[in-house]
C-alpha cells in the first residue's frame, strides 16, 4: 500500500474548503478522505438556517464515498477557518468522530493543519471509546 501523501491531502482539503456553504457561521471547512482504493473524496461543510440540519465536511466526504461504493478508508485531512483563513486546527466534531468510527478502523489517520504545521492523529486519539455495532448485539 502506498504511503499517505499528507501534503496532497491537505491541499485537496483546502480546495474543498472553497466550496463550503457557510453563510451563517462564516466558518469554512474542507475535508479530503482517502479510500483504501487510493481514491480521494472531498467534502465541505453545508450549513442550514436550522443549525442541526448542517452537515460537516468530514461527513460530506464520507457519505460521498459510501454512496460511491467505498466503505474502507485510510485517512482524512481536515482544514478550516473563518472566512476561509486557515489559522488553527479544526478537529472533527463529536458526530463526525462517531460516523468516522463506523468506517475508519485500525491504522486510520486524522490529519489536521493550522496553516503552518500539520498534526497526524490516530482514530483512537480522536475517539478513544467509540460506540460501535458490537454494542447492538
Amino acid at each position: 500500500m502506498a504511503e499517505i501523501n499528507y501534503d496532497e491531502m491537505i491541499k485537496l482539503a483546502a480546495k474543498a474548503m472553497g466550496e463550503s456553504y457557510s453563510p451563517y457561521s462564516k466558518c469554512r471547512v474542507g475535508a479530503c478522505l482517502l479510500g483504501e482504493s487510493g481514491q480521494y473524496y472531498l467534502g465541505c461543510n453545508v450549513e442550514n438556517a436550522s443549525y442541526s440540519a448542517t452537515c460537516c465536511a468530514e461527513r460530506t466526504a464520507i457519505f460521498k464515498a459510501v454512496s460511491s461504493g467505498e466503505k474502507k478508508f485510510r485517512a482524512i485531512a481536515v482544514v478550516g477557518g473563518f472566512d476561509g483563513n486557515i489559522k488553527e486546527y479544526f478537529p472533527p466534531c463529536g458526530v463526525c468522530r462517531q460516523v468516522m468510527s463506523e468506517f475508519c478502523k485500525d491504522g486510520f489517520e486524522v490529519i489536521l493543519f493550522n496553516g503552518k504545521e500539520r498534526k497526524v492523529l490516530s482514530m483512537e486519539d480522536v475517539l478513544p471509546y467509540p460506540f460501535g455495532s458490537e454494542k447492538l448485539k
